[in-house]
This record gives C-alpha cells, structure tokens and sequence, in this order.
C-alpha cells in the first residue's frame, strides 16, 4: 500500500461512477414519464425499468491485459451498467370499462412504477452524482496544489 493513486486512476473511477448514474438517471426518468403509459410499441402497459451495477476494470490497452494476466490488487474499480431488466412486480389494475386500453373485462393495466419510489431512486441518484463530482473536484484541488508545491 506503499503506492499512492495517481489522478488519472482517480478520474478513471469516478468518471466510471458518473457515467453509471447518469445512465440510471435516465432510466428513472423514463420511469417518471411513463408511469400512466397503458400502450407501448411492444404492446400492453409499460413496464418498471431498473439498472444492474457491477464493479469494472478502470485501466485500458496494454495495462488492462498485463494486470488482467498477473493480477493488480492495488488497481482500483470502477462501476459500470451491465443489464437494464424489467422489474417483474405485478400491474396496477383499476377498473375503467371506458377507456380504450382496458381489457374485455373493464379492466386496465397500469405500469408498475411507483412515482414515490422513483423520486427516491431520482434522489439517491443525484446525491450519488453530486459525491462524485465532489471526489473529482478534491482531487483536482489536489492536483493543483501538488504542482504549485513543485514550483
């Protein structure tokens, strides 16, 4: 642990981190948007989407194949998105015989989205962005002050 991370380790990780979130803020907009949407082009109701994280390899080229071959403990992870899955709780069904979309029932199925839940997620998201952006910001200032040390 002797090594210390250099800042483009630094920015590799975060900027990994701020991709990630961006992606999961655009996902749970299109949740907010289509929380009243009974048709898709895929047909029947929209269905809740949600993001899967898994940690990932910062480093590129040369270095991604020398430490994926001997091992680099000291290399730090990123996040990246590896799925975008449906969420498989069940519809809203409320009983509207008038509208066009309900079935031969009366009955219409609404998207699983909980707007309450995704603000929560909208929420969560932001502040996860923002900490991210802190982090960069910290070792930007950092940075800075190294170079004027070595002045």
């Amino acid at each position: 642990m002797g090594e210390t991370m250099n800042i483009d380790r630094l920015f590799g990780v975060v900027g990994s981190a701020l991709d990630s979130q961006r992606q999961r803020l655009n996902i749970i907009a299109s949740n907010l948007a289509n929380a009243e949407s009974t048709r898709t082009p895929d047909g029947g109701p929209y269905k809740r989407r949600d993001v899967v994280f898994q940690t990932s390899s910062t480093q590129t080229g040369f270095r991604s194949v020398f430490s994926s071959a001997f091992g680099d403990p000291a290399e730090p992870a990123g996040v990246r998105i590896t799925d975008i899955i449906e969420d498989q709780r069940p519809l809203r069904t409320v009983y509207e015989p008038n509208h066009p979309d309900a079935d031969e029932k009366g009955f219409l199925h609404l998207p699983n989205v909980n707007p309450i839940e995704e603000m929560v997620n909208l929420m969560s998201a932001t502040r996860a962005y923002e900490a991210n952006i802190a982090v960069m910001e910290t070792g930007k200032t950092m940075t800075l002050r190294a170079l004027e040390m070595g002045r």
